[in-house]
């Protein structure tokens, strides 16, 4: 076995002294193309193609001598050291670090990151990749074959964003990009790369020195949730269907979290929308009133928070979105449920009035393979003063599940 593994970060600066005493010492070394290349590399070691980490790792396990593996930037962030120390291989694992890709990134833009979200797109996580980039205003992506500045563009169709597109960093073919995101689909870029995605409220000026790493939640934002009418502004008046209640048992059936695209079919004044991008979701609010959308985005600046909003009619507005995580269904009624249902979210949330829209509504979600849970919710508003009655709610909600199996 092994008697030590090295990982050495590379990031096409010269090795460190500790890193070139590790190197040359080793009987067995793994890495890219570009990292067996390196002179530094001993010509007796037996060297190792890093295609699949799970594979070298067995390799290296079963070694009898001392291991290197080489990886780009700073191999304990998003790198092999976390596949290395997999309990399967048993391996002890030293790592000796450089800059990762992500901080050269920003350095080569000139900008701070400690407010930035760090992604990895590749085929399973693109779509999820693109649904942060749609939420924050700052957003490191690491790309993958396929699943590249390119891709990130024509997911992010009507959502105008900055690319900072760094090809081969620390090599000689290192090249830095700034273009908008709707020309990034216009050309060929060389892997490996990062992208940096910048826009919307906040994404490129100074501000306080934050005490997390990435978007503060709570940064400029009411505390708690299912908030009044009158905090998402004037307009945005209590009806049926908008009551604060209602909102925030439809946001606890639905659970928007980051990487989430919710689709708000109905917004009105942006009540539920807004709550469900400080989730941290990716929200497309669509309504038929282009008032609602001025009230939609006007309380979204007041928030701090990034959505899309789509003015036009369900259910044929709804044919171009991309496909959602979770949708709440305002107004619309069956037919706009059904329109949903055919895109096959995970949860689906809505209301009625009466019982018959309310059963007509469950059947269509239980027609398509949902789960669904139906309640009566009555709530009674209260003056403090004297317990009269100030208003008072009565709605049917239901909510759907995607049950496994479904088609």
């Amino acid at each position: 076995m092994a008697d030590r593994v090295t990982v050495i970060g590379w990031d096409g600066s010269p090795l460190t002294a500790a890193a070139g005493s590790a190197l040359s010492a080793a009987t067995l070394v793994a890495g890219a193309a570009h990292h067996l290349a390196l002179p530094e590399v001993p010509a007796g070691a037996e060297r190792v193609r890093l295609g699949s980490v799970g594979l070298a790792a067995r390799r290296i396990a079963g070694h009898r001598g001392t291991a290197v593996v080489l990886a780009d930037g700073d191999p304990g962030f998003f790198g092999v050291v976390r596949a290395l120390r997999a309990p399967e291989h048993g391996l002890e694992v030293e790592v000796v670090p450089a800059v990762s890709s992500v901080a050269a990134a920003f350095a080569r833009a000139g900008m701070p990151w400690d407010d930035a979200h760090v992604v990895v797109a590749h085929e399973k996580t693109l779509r999820r990749a693109v649904n942060v980039c749609r939420a924050h205003p700052k957003v490191a992506v690491l790309t993958s074959p396929g699943a590249g500045p390119a891709e990130l563009a024509l997911l992010l169709d009507g959502v105008h964003r900055t690319f900072v597109v760094c090809e081969q960093l620390g090599t000689t073919r290192e090249q830095v990009s700034v273009l908008t995101s709707d020309k990034a689909a216009d050309h060929t870029w060389r892997d490996p790369n990062v992208v940096l995605v910048i826009g919307g409220a906040g994404g490129t000026g100074a501000s306080a020195a934050p005490w997390l790493m990435g978007n503060d939640p709570a940064a400029g934002a009411v505390r708690g949730w299912a908030g009044r009418p009158e905090e998402y502004g004037s307009e945005d008046r209590p009806g049926i269907g908008h009551d604060p209640t209602l909102r925030a048992v439809q946001l606890a059936r639905l659970g928007p979290r980051t990487g989430d695209l919710v689709w708000d079919v109905g917004s009105a004044g942006g009540s539920f929308a807004v709550e469900a991008a400080r989730f941290g979701a990716a929200v497309i609010a669509v309504d038929a009133d282009p008032a609602a959308r001025a009230r939609t985005e006007t309380a979204a600046r007041r928030h701090g928070v990034l959505l899309q909003t789509v003015t036009g009619r369900a259910p044929h507005v709804l044919e171009n979105l991309p496909e959602p995580d979770v949708v709440r269904v305002g107004a619309g009624g069956v037919p706009v449920v059904t329109a949903c249902v055919d895109r096959r979210p995970e949860r689906i949330a809505t209301h009625a009035t009466t019982r018959d829209e309310a059963e007509a509504i469950g059947t269509a979600l239980a027609a398509g393979g949902y789960a669904v849970e139906t309640v009566l919710l009555q709530t009674v508003g209260l003056d403090p003063a004297d317990w009269t009655e100030r208003e008072r709610s009565v709605v049917f909600l239901l909510s759907g599940r995607r049950t496994a199996g479904a088609p």
